[in-house]
């Protein structure tokens, strides 16, 4: 058995034809799969007709192609397009390999924004609602021989703001803090293999005494099922689990003997190996990984495995030049985040984006905190409530094994909510709190990100964008003391009539300072947090005057506003096509100022 971390998997055509080649989630990774990255045929609906006239029969030729898994607003999908489409249609074939026979076949979609419906060969596969997290079909029965003709309805409202876009503007030109939009298919689509009975889903909750519980979802289960784990360190087995397969689920624990804890200074991870069995006959077989650790708080301090750790975070929204949320490549992610270390942070605030699963698979690799932040809406009702809180429930889900993740923030500076004298978005902001500690009980989870919180959060987080050191002292001199007021420039960070809780303060977000080098053309819109420095060292001298006050601070990390420019915001550490604009090592010794 191996560490099937890297796999490549089967491919519909060499590996510098098809963008993004990678298995797309490597945390649940069968051995045979096909990646229908790349060409596909594509229309724009821009009078809605295609549901009427039936355009998913394959009877209408579509006069556009596109590359998948890029949306149509990117540089990368071939079409650049960014005035507002909100019915799009897309279409390609594909023929499953015979050695699949006797296999169930499933269709998988990382992310399509906002409303996808699937057809293969003019049969209905089924629809999901959602633009942040995946979904897939068992598309067996739709099956013919030979070629497949595969075709996609993507639905995404560009004016709606009760559905839940992040940054992705709802106005044509990106403006202010809002950018382009992504809409369709914009995270990989592939397909694989799996057996007759197959395996869902599978929760991994380690504990640091080297303990494992395994809670495994399958589908079509047969009587006299069981599920089989089998843990892996490097090439080694280390422990295995056994669990009878009932009415759909199972669980299997498993004990490794002196475990090694996963950190950002020491990433160890444990390979697995799941395995559906009848009698002697394997049904399905999928390889995975962990990490042990565990995340608490402790004397105002967040803790990593019962240890202290200061969080140095940068935001980071997730967005490129030629291809908006979709990262363009693998080594792009990695560049990110090696990039980010080199500067002295230990983490990143995913801000306001569901980020592609292989981002979280290099943080679990490179051993890099993160956390993990919704893309929120901005208006609130009743279909609002329902759909955010589906969607919130379905990214919990898809990245609780990832041992990188440390935080939730389900909600950023109360948009969706933005009445909270109201007690129905009280109660919506609570409920999202209490969801996630019921679905996830390991990680911490804030409210509200950055003001207006409850009772309910695990860290108190605010944002203030001080000009200096002087300003931001000032503001927070008294912080912890009973003497100082909990209030924000424009919004309060209580809710009137709820009290502090006592959880650690975390200054979330901080800093924006603009800078733009020489030579960097940034659009005539370019705008700073408070205005832009003319020199690096202006830049980093101001940096360096918020963390002098910051070491002052009873705080329990910090998030700095952030790591690149974004369209016309210029507040980067890097510009928008990721160039340095100041000397790592200067970077460095300015977070290491904060321990």
């Amino acid at each position: 058995m191996r560490l099937c971390l890297l796999f490549i998997g089967i491919a519909v055509a060499a590996a510098q034809d098809v963008p993004r080649p990678e298995y797309p989630q490597p945390q649940f990774q069968r051995e045979q799969w096909i990646n229908l990255n790349g060409r596909w045929e594509f229309e724009f609906d821009d009078q809605n007709a295609g549901l009427d006239q039936n355009w998913a029969a394959g009877n209408r030729k579509f006069s556009r192609a596109i590359t998948v898994p890029f949306a149509f607003e990117s540089k990368l999908s071939g079409i650049g397009d960014t005035s507002f489409h909100p019915w799009i249609w897309y279409r390609r074939t594909f023929t499953v390999p015979e050695s699949w026979k006797g296999k169930r076949v499933l269709l998988h979609f990382g992310a399509v924004d906002y409303r996808a419906a699937v057809w293969v060969n003019g049969r209905a596969a089924g629809e999901h609602e959602g633009g942040n997290t995946p979904f897939h079909f068992d598309i067996t029965p739709l099956l013919q021989k030979g070629a497949n003709i595969l075709t996609v309805r993507a639905e995404d409202p560009p004016e709606d703001r009760y559905v839940p876009r992040g940054k992705q503007y709802w106005e044509p030109k990106s403006r202010g803090i809002f950018y382009t939009r992504t809409s369709g298919i914009w995270q990989p689509v592939w397909l694989e293999a799996a057996g007759q009975s197959y395996l869902r889903r599978v929760r991994i909750t380690p504990s640091n005494d080297g303990a494992v519980r395994f809670e495994a979802l399958v589908e079509r289960s047969e009587p006299g099922t069981e599920f089989h784990v089998t843990v892996l360190d490097g090439q080694e087995p280390a422990a295995s689990g056994t669990g009878r397969v009932r009415n759909g689920r199972s669980v299997a624990g498993a004990f490794v003997a002196e475990p090694k804890l996963w950190s950002p200074g020491a990433p160890n991870l444990y390979g697995l190996r799941f395995e559906l069995r009848k009698a002697a006959a394997v049904l399905d077989r999928v390889d995975s990984y962990f990490g042990f650790r565990s995340v608490g708080v402790s004397g105002g301090r967040v803790t990593l495995n019962n240890r202290p750790v200061y969080l140095k975070f940068v935001l980071d929204q997730g967005y490129w030049p030629e291809s908006t949320l979709t990262p363009p490549t693998d080594e792009a992610i990695q560049y990110d985040i090696r990039m980010t270390k080199e500067m002295g942070f230990n983490g990143a605030r995913k801000h306001q984006k569901i980020e592609d699963p292989r981002f979280l698979y290099w943080a679990d690799k490179m051993g890099f905190l993160v956390s993990g932040e919704m893309a929120n809406a901005y208006l609130f009702d009743d279909l609002y409530a329902a759909a955010f809180t589906r969607e919130w429930m379905e990214a919990v889900e898809r990245d609780y094994n990832h041992p990188s993740v440390i935080i939730w923030a389900p909600i950023n500076e109360s948009w969706g909510v933005p009445d909270l004298s109201q007690p129905r978005q009280q109660n919506h902001l609570k409920s999202l709190y209490t969801l996630t500690r019921t679905l996830d009980a390991t990680r911490l989870v804030i409210d509200n990100e950055g003001w207006e919180h409850t009772d309910m959060t695990d860290l108190f987080a605010v944002h203030n964008y001080a000009r200096d050191g002087e300003a931001l002292l000032e503001r927070y001199k008294d912080l912890g003391q009973p003497t100082f007021v909990l209030s924000h420039d424009r919004v309060r960070s209580l809710i009137p009539g709820y009290q502090y809780n006592g959880s650690p303060f975390y200054l979330s977000e901080f800093g924006g300072i603009a800078y733009i080098p020489q030579g960097h053309s940034v659009p005539q819109s370019a705008w700073g947090y408070s205005g832009v420095e003319k020199t690096p060292e202006d830049a980093l001298a101001r940096l360096r005057s918020l963390y002098t006050a910051i070491r002052k601070l009873p705080l329990a990390g910090i998030c700095y506003t952030q790591i690149t420019d974004v369209e016309q915001e210029i507040n980067g550490l890097m510009t928008y096509d990721r160039k340095p604009k100041f000397d790592s090592k200067a970077l460095r010794e300015i977070n290491a100022l904060l321990e």
